[in-house]
């Protein structure tokens, strides 16, 4: 292909840039001002709504396409109905997220839509360092205007052995009680040993976990996500975008190939980055953010296409890996924390980091960057760095961001 392309004096990186990176809506959304992908092959197969898989030995099916509560759920009432009707009936929240204020706006969604509950799969999440989880659960039904959700979370793990008997007996207690169906935990940090400690507990139905296109092939996730299906642990990704934490991308050839291959079948890059997942009958769903309906609208079009990836696209997206591992943090918290003696959490500073840096969403860096305490803004610039950045797998330039960091969020 020529550097330039056809009938204009954009250069090829340009127009990756431009178009490819986008991530907006396909033909046919419907979605004011979207940018509209090429056509999809004709021999695409295309469901109406977003198709069902099974949730592990939970027997439920729940949407392949979950919609992420992290954003202004009071005042985008209308996103919350058109996910409804385009068929992401799993929605996933949390009481962290806006303190509250997500529960708060799918609770007013339920009570001015009675029906809606029922096809609605329920999901909210409370830290377990917080303490009182009954008290705590109690307040987030309230805020969600229900008497139960499906299934629930203990929010952020970073260990297995966080998952203690008296959460053991707890878990139970709430589910005899009807608070909740179905438990499990959230993870983003040292997820393959949170993973594989999950697959020994039988009292653990569901792991939502970081899972992408950056770390799906090592060895150990592949281990990991084996054991679970084994023991019927059902499986929900999250972080499908691999977002990095740095202020610069980078990338080079095998980023325009990927982009420019992808483009061709009909899929942006973003919806390329979540089709991978699909592709594997493990996942029964991704957790995605989409705070706008333009966002939602490409989501859904990815997850009714239910066009089959060729062997080259897999391998044109483990090339952009490739090139771009030293942009990401894979969440192997325990490396980093344990090579600067426990000092600074480096792998949750990365993730907020990522969340201004690769979401643009500046305030919420910056109110997870303050639940991290005092303590870590007092020792972010001081630690030394050099064995976190030799240890780390990827390479990061790990002191660097962390003065980054100190100067964006502190």
């Amino acid at each position: 292909m020529s550097r330039k392309t056809k009938d204009t004096n954009l250069t090829r990186r340009d127009f990756v840039k431009t178009v490819g990176l986008a991530g907006l809506a396909v033909a046919g959304s419907g979605v004011t001002g979207a940018i509209a992908a090429p056509e999809a092959p004709a021999a695409a197969v295309k469901a109406t709504t977003v198709p069902k898989r099974k949730l592990g030995k939970t027997g439920v099916e729940v949407s392949s396409l979950c919609l992420g509560g992290m954003f202004d759920t009071i005042n985008n009432q209308l996103l919350l109905k058109q996910a409804l009707k385009w068929g992401v009936t799993y929605w996933d929240t949390a009481e962290s997220y806006g303190n509250g204020l997500s529960e708060e706006g799918m609770g007013r969604f339920f009570a001015r839509n009675p029906g809606a509950r029922k096809e609605i799969f329920l999901v909210t999440k409370l830290e377990a360092k917080g303490g009182d989880l009954s008290g705590r659960l109690d307040k987030c039904l309230k805020r969600l205007q229900t008497p139960y959700v499906d299934l629930f979370f203990i929010h952020s793990l970073t260990g297995i052995e966080e998952m203690t008997p008296a959460i053991k007996a707890w878990a139970a207690e709430m589910k005899q009680a009807g608070k909740f169906k179905f438990f499990g935990f959230s993870t983003h940090t040292n997820m393959e040993d949170c993973l594989l400690g999950a697959a020994k507990l039988d009292w653990v139905d569901t792991v939502m976990f970081t899972y992408n296109f950056q770390v799906m092939h090592t060895p150990k996730m592949k281990e990991a996500v084996d054991a679970c299906v084994k023991a019927g642990v059902g499986l929900v990704a999250m972080k499908s975008q691999a977002g990095r934490p740095g202020k610069h991308e980078i990338g080079g050839e095998a980023k325009l190939d990927m982009v420019e291959r992808f483009l061709r079948r009909g899929f942006t890059d973003k919806q390329a980055k979540l089709k991978v997942i699909w592709e594997s009958p493990n996942i029964a769903s991704i957790c995605s953010q989409m705070p706008s309906l333009t966002i939602l609208s490409a989501n859904t079009a990815a997850a009714m296409d239910q066009t089959k990836l060729a062997r080259e696209e897999f391998d044109s997206l483990r090339r952009y890996a490739l090139e771009t591992k030293a942009d990401y943090c894979a969440g192997c918290g325990k490396i980093c924390r344990d090579a600067v003696g426990g000092a600074v959490p480096v792998n949750e500073v990365m993730r907020c980091l990522m969340y201004h840096q690769y979401y643009g969403e500046p305030e919420l860096a910056r109110l997870t960057f303050a639940g991290l305490g005092e303590e870590v803004k007092l020792r972010l610039t001081e630690v030394d760095y050099s064995r976190a950045e030799q240890a780390c797998p990827h390479g990061l330039a790990i002191a660097a961001l962390m003065r980054q960091a100190m100067e964006m969020l502190a």
